[in-house]
Order: structure tokens, then C-alpha cells, then sequence
């Protein structure tokens, strides 16, 4: 294996399934000479040409209805909304049409659809082009929703999403786009659906979602050299949800602090919270859970203002440490 950035390991698993699979074709904002908003595109116009690298017109909402009709004809499109803001344009074809299609027809008609998104803050692009909205997408019955953390998650999810007959929203948070890892050169497909344990330990456990995954690895090792072992899951797919991995972690440890960037307000913090909550296992918890998320303010351009509306690494180690340090208390009245 090599290490390439997160970027390229989702240029690869296009290129490569487009190789595999004539029927995948992609469409989109920019995405063919300019080879999209960030880059993910790159190349594959001249390589595949413009019957599957199709450049749109600025209009999610046509872009989501042509890519579903495709989907239902029995092609494969890969569709990418530049900022993950602009689902909300298409919410009719997403939501009403996407997600409701295979349901409607008693699985007589699928949607074998991805559409790639750029999310999340980080970049000062504003409160309309920063937003982290999977919770709305992880809502709606019939849609899957993937949220890679890292480059070796992101390829092998998205050729599994490219090969799965349902609707997938496939998250990619923009200040993920640079990071490296290690990435095999084959095609590989990661199961949806399975979570990972990014880092094993025995104090608490850190379920930590997207780019979050990453800050709750580095408060992991802010921790261990005080003497706190912190176990660190990413979900990877939000819908469906690994319920038994997330349980058998908190079982483990007993005491678990849930970590997401979209705003805390309703977002899929609450869900994995709740998930928890009404477990029998939540009876064993020595402390009650703790949600970290987003502020419920609108995404500030200004970089010390966007910072302060996120958890950091430092929010999640403070955190941590006031749980302990309240277990600790409560133990010793």
C-alpha cells in the first residue's frame, strides 16, 4: 500500500468502477474540465469523456431528478452536489422520489444512486456552504448514509455505495480532502453498515463521527499520558447504524461521550445517545453520557468564531476529563 490523501482515494474508487462497470456514469456542477468543486473528479473526462463525465447546468434540483430516472433505468450515476448545503434544493428528489421509489413500487423499482457531497466547516466559506446536514438525510427512511473519516474508509465505502441498489448519501467533509493514509492500489469494497474501532482502551469511550473522528483520536492521545485509556469507534455508516459494535464498546467501558460536528440541537448525536439510553446497558454507566456537537448557530465566516462553533480536540479531552474527574467524586462520597 501507498499513501495517498483523501482526495485521491475517491478519484480512484470513481475511476476504477467506472472501469468496472459501464453502466456508472457521473454527473454534476463542474465536474468534467475543472474536475469538480475540490478536485475528485480529476481526469476521469478526458479518460471516460462526456457520456459519463456529464457537466450540468447549476440546478440540484435537475441534477437529483435526471440522476434518479438514470438510476431507475437500471444505470449507476455518481452524482456530486458541490457543498452538501445544496441538498436542500433538491430535498423533493432526495427525499420524496429516492428515498420512496422502491417502497412505493413493492420493490419492483430500485435507485442504485450515490450522491457525493462536500461537507462540514473549517474552510471560512460562510453559513450556506458549511453546514453538516447528514442528520436530515440519516432521517429519512430508504436512504443509506456514509461518513468516511479517513482516505482507506472513504475508497472502500464508496465503491460499496456505488454497488449497492439503494439511494447513499456519501458524506466527504472538505478539511478531510488533504489528510493521508495508507491505501491499497486494488479495488476494495468495506462493508456498510460496520463500524470501526479507530483505537482500543478501556476508560471511555469516544463515539465520534466524520472529521470528529480524527480530534477524538488526538484527545485520545492527549489522555493516555495522563493515565485516561480512551476507546475511540467511528460509526462510518450512520444509517444503517452499528448499534452492537457501539454497545459493546460502551458495555466495555461504561462510560461513553458522543461526538459529532453537525449542530447538537436534534443532530445524530441525540440518535446515538438515545440508542444507548434505552439499552440495558445504560444501567451500568458509572456517569451520564456526554453529547459534544455543533453550536445552533449559524456557521460564522470568521475563523475564530467558526472554531468556537465545533468541538475541538481540546473540548473533547476537557470533557473526558470532567467525567473522570466527576466519576471519581460520586465514587468516593
Amino acid at each position: 500500500m501507498r499513501k495517498i490523501t483523501y482526495l485521491k482515494a475517491i478519484n480512484e474508487a470513481l475511476e476504477e468502477a467506472m472501469a468496472k462497470n459501464p453502466k456508472v456514469f457521473l454527473l454534476g456542477e463542474d465536474i468534467g474540465v475543472y474536475g469538480g468543486g475540490f478536485g475528485a473528479t480529476a481526469g476521469l473526462l478526458e479518460k471516460y469523456g462526456e457520456k459519463r463525465v456529464r457537466e450540468t447546468p447549476i440546478s440540484e434540483s435537475a441534477i437529483a431528478g435526471v440522476s434518479v430516472g438514470a438510476a431507475m433505468t437500471g444505470l449507476r450515476p455518481v452524482m456530486e452536489f458541490q457543498f452538501s448545503d445544496f441538498v436542500t434544493v433538491a430535498m423533493d428528489q432526495i427525499v420524496n422520489q429516492a428515498a420512496k421509489i422502491h417502497y412505493m413500487y413493492s420493490g419492483k423499482a430500485s435507485v442504485p444512486l450515490v450522491m457525493r457531497t462536500a461537507a462540514g466547516s473549517g474552510t471560512g466559506a460562510g453559513a450556506q456552504h458549511s453546514q453538516s446536514l447528514e442528520n436530515w438525510m440519516a432521517h429519512i427512511p430508504g436512504l443509506k448514509v456514509i461518513q468516511p473519516s479517513n482516505a482507506y474508509d472513504a475508497k472502500g465505502l464508496l465503491h460499496a455505495a456505488i454497488e449497492d441498489e439503494n439511494p447513499v448519501m456519501f458524506y466527504e467533509h472538505k478539511l478531510l480532502y488533504k489528510t493521508e493514509m495508507f491505501v491499497p492500489e486494488t479495488s476494495y469494497s468495506l462493508p456498510i453498515g460496520v463500524a470501526d474501532i479507530k483505537r482500543t482502551g478501556e476508560d471511555v469511550t469516544i463515539i465520534a463521527t466524520g472529521i470528529m473522528v480524527s480530534k477524538a483520536l488526538k484527545a485520545a492521545e492527549a489522555l493516555a499520558e495522563e493515565g485516561i485509556s480512551v476507546e475511540v469507534v467511528d460509526p462510518r455508516t450512520l444509517v444503517p447504524l452499528d448499534v452492537k459494535t457501539l454497545l459493546s464498546s460502551v458495555d466495555k467501558t461504561k462510560r461513553v461521550v458522543v461526538v459529532t460536528e453537525s449542530v447538537k440541537n436534534s443532530g445524530f448525536g441525540a440518535e446515538i445517545t438515545a440508542v444507548i439510553a434505552e439499552d440495558p446497558i445504560s444501567l451500568q454507566l458509572k456517569t451520564p453520557i456526554v453529547r459534544l456537537g455543533g453550536a445552533f448557530v449559524p456557521m460564522p465566516a470568521q475563523k475564530l468564531l467558526e472554531s468556537l462553533a465545533i468541538p475541538q480536540v481540546e473540548t473533547i479531552v476537557q470533557s473526558v476529563k470532567k467525567m473522570m474527574l466527576n466519576d471519581l467524586a460520586s465514587n468516593s462520597l
